[in-house]
């Protein structure tokens, strides 16, 4: 079962071309793009990562992404780390968002466009020239993953071209890469500017904060993968910490969110009850309904008067 519509992947793995922390403005390029993911209202977001890890998590840990290891971060094809993402979200959304990170200049505005473009590979443009991000259906995400040809990514959509549309967009941030950090730069106030959208920082409370974005990816990883320890490690969250947040959330709620099943021989797991689960259902369903309303008012409200 299908918990959210759009998920995105950001390509972060590779030594030699991946240059997750560099700063362009006040923050890395990394969060750049997760903010941006996260006001087109995505999720979940899959960091694939390998090159300087430990910082990358340190960096984006409380802003509710999921990391998965390239093992092979060294010498990567950018087609692998696409695979390695693809293949953890195929299944669980409708759509896909890729984008590698040195591509840290689109908008939220061009990545709403896209993921509402038909198609089963939506490819944007600028001027006739192409970029990113990537929009990939369900149907071509499993063609992706299976390709074994050479010429990496390219090829895998060539192969493919007649599922592809193109969609032309206004932002020729789908084109700036880190090749070019004076050009980021130079572009940085656009961006910026683009950036400019209301933020809903959903939680709930009582005397004090029991439920919020953290809370809720860890319970939509426990229904993935049906353990504690697994989601504390794709979510670089302490055992403790996600045990301390679990047993708050069933104090608050005042029902059983997880149901715990001690080790035999097959081991021990962890699911959503199915209170749990409709729970996490409705949640994201109020995200969304106020993310669009959100948006739609602000629209009315500043753009459309002037006031930004």
């Amino acid at each position: 079962m299908k918990i959210s519509r759009i998920g995105g992947v950001i390509a972060a793995a590779s030594q030699k071309a991946a240059e997750p922390l560099l700063q362009i403005g006040s923050i890395s390029i990394i969060k750049r793009i997760v903010i941006t993911f996260q006001q087109a209202g995505i999720f979940p977001i899959v960091v694939v990562t390998g090159t300087e890890e430990d910082e990358v998590k340190y960096q984006l840990s409380s802003y509710g992404v999921i990391f998965v290891h390239n093992q092979n971060c060294e010498q990567p094809e950018l087609i692998d780390s696409v695979k390695i993402g693809l293949n953890y979200l195929s299944g669980k959304c409708d759509r896909i968002v890729f984008t590698p990170v040195n591509v840290p200049m689109f908008t939220p505005d061009t990545l709403i466009h896209l993921i509402t473009a038909r198609g089963d590979i939506i490819t944007p443009s600028y001027k006739n020239k192409c970029g990113h991000p990537i929009v990939f259906s369900e149907m071509a995400a499993p063609q992706i993953i299976a390709y074994s040809g050479t010429g990496g990514l390219r090829n895998a959509i060539s192969d493919m071209a007649d599922q592809r549309t193109f969609v032309s967009v206004d932002d020729p941030g789908i084109l700036f890469s880190v090749r070019d950090s004076s050009q980021l730069e130079n572009y940085l106030s656009v961006h910026n500017r683009s950036l400019l959208h209301p933020t809903v920082d959903l939680s709930l409370q009582k005397e004090s904060i029991f439920f919020n974005t953290r809370t809720k990816l860890l319970l939509y990883l426990i229904y993935d993968t049906h353990s504690v320890r697994k989601s504390c490690n794709l979510m670089a969250l302490s055992y403790g910490k996600a045990w301390d947040m679990l047993n708050d959330l069933e104090e608050e709620t005042g029902y059983p969110v997880v149901a715990r099943r001690h080790g035999g021989s097959r081991g021990g797991k962890t699911t959503l009850t199915s209170r749990g689960l409709q729970f996490l259902k409705n949640w994201q369903l109020l995200e969304d309904d106020i993310f669009r309303f959100s948006q739609k008012e602000f629209t009315s409200l500043f753009r459309k008067t002037g006031l930004f």
